[in-house]
């Protein structure tokens, strides 16, 4: 029946532990049509490659259920997906489509031979899982000169729901809704709030998962039947993009003033000399949030010029108390950063 289990998902478990989710047939079936067939408008002739394994939702999706639903190919492939494992198998299968994430993209456009390799069989890339800053985006197609398509879905709704598509991508938002689907940003009493304004996202659509397994507090929470209500902070403008303004349980409170993490990693990732970075907070020894971040250099750089570098392009309260470098950002079972281990670590 459309209505029984037919996978478990879990969610990405960045501030803590994952939680899985039973999602029906139907969500399968409903997000194949919509966005698959729909908002990627994949082909027969599409050969799909993906940097997430089939574990991972987005890839389980994206990398086999919509592709083989229009007669399409896809690439698998063993062992970690480094930069040259991807650009061999993109030369060699002659890939249409890349379903990839932005640390993958980062890395990337970070090797010394991307502008050498050949990816003019790419129609389009897709971005997913975590926030794609703008800066990244802008290095990839000038790197590249392949469109990238960044979207955002939850476990909770299966998979993207809100996407740029081609033809119609504003860099720095998360695109429109994908039709068939329905969102809002609302405040913490469930009232819709005014375009432009950062609200909890509420959406609504045939992809719903059936709770939380195992725990029916945070089920009561968070899946309002039509609606789930998650930790994703957005505001949606007057022409229906939506911008990603980071989650409910990361985003960071200093002086009185929220800002997502998100703003200031996109000014560090800037500098020549980042090549990756994650902001969190941490308390100070008074008990107060103060951001801090935590960096892998790609050259000379030290604490202080990194600090000057954020003073010079945010308002003051945003910058980084501490900059830690670090050879490799922790990530979690799904490959996004693991902001809760950055946490314990900045702690201790």
């Amino acid at each position: 029946a459309l209505g029984s289990p037919a996978v478990w998902l879990f969610s990405g478990g960045t501030t803590g532990l994952p939680k899985a989710v039973p999602q029906p047939h139907r969500s399968l079936v409903n997000t194949t049509r919509l966005y698959g067939q729909g908002a990627l408008g994949l082909q027969p002739d599409d050969v799909t490659i993906a940097v997430p394994k089939l574990y991972f939702g987005y890839a389980t999706g994206s990398n086999l259920l919509f592709p083989f639903s229009v007669g399409a190919s896809c690439v698998l492939f063993a062992g970690p997906p480094t930069p040259e494992a991807l650009f061999d198998r993109i030369e060699k299968h002659r890939a249409t489509v890349l379903i990839n994430v932005p640390s993958a993209i980062n890395q990337m456009v970070n090797h010394p031979d991307a502008s050498r390799r050949d990816l003019s069989s790419l129609r389009f890339a897709t971005s997913a899982g975590e926030a794609l800053p703008e800066t990244l985006y802008h290095r990839w197609k000038d790197t590249f000169g392949v469109e990238l398509l960044d979207g955002l879905g939850t476990a909770e709704m299966w998979h993207i729901f809100i996407s740029n598509t081609l033809g119609d991508v504003k860099p720095g938002t998360l695109g429109r809704v994908v039709p068939g689907y329905e969102i809002k940003a609302c405040d913490d009493d469930g009232n819709e709030v005014p375009p432009g304004e950062p609200g909890r996202l509420w959406v609504k659509g045939e992809s719903l998962g059936l709770g939380y397994w195992g725990d029916p507090e945070r089920t009561a929470d968070a899946f309002r039947p039509p609606w789930f209500v998650g930790g994703d902070l957005v505001s949606i403008d007057e022409d229906g993009y939506v911008t990603h303004r980071g989650r409910a349980d990361d985003a960071i409170k200093v002086k009185g003033k929220w800002f997502r993490p998100q703003e200031l990693e996109s000014v560090l990732l800037d500098h020549p000399a980042v090549q990756a970075c994650a902001v969190v907070a941490v308390e100070d020894g008074a008990g107060l949030n103060r951001p801090v971040a935590f960096v892998v250099r790609s050259g000379e750089v030290d604490e202080q010029e990194l600090i000057n570098w954020s003073l010079a392009r945010l308002e003051a309260y945003k910058h980084p108390r501490r900059v830690y470098f670090v050879d490799d950002l922790p990530k979690t079972h799904l490959g996004k950063v693991d902001r809760g281990a950055l946490k314990r670590q900045a702690a201790s």
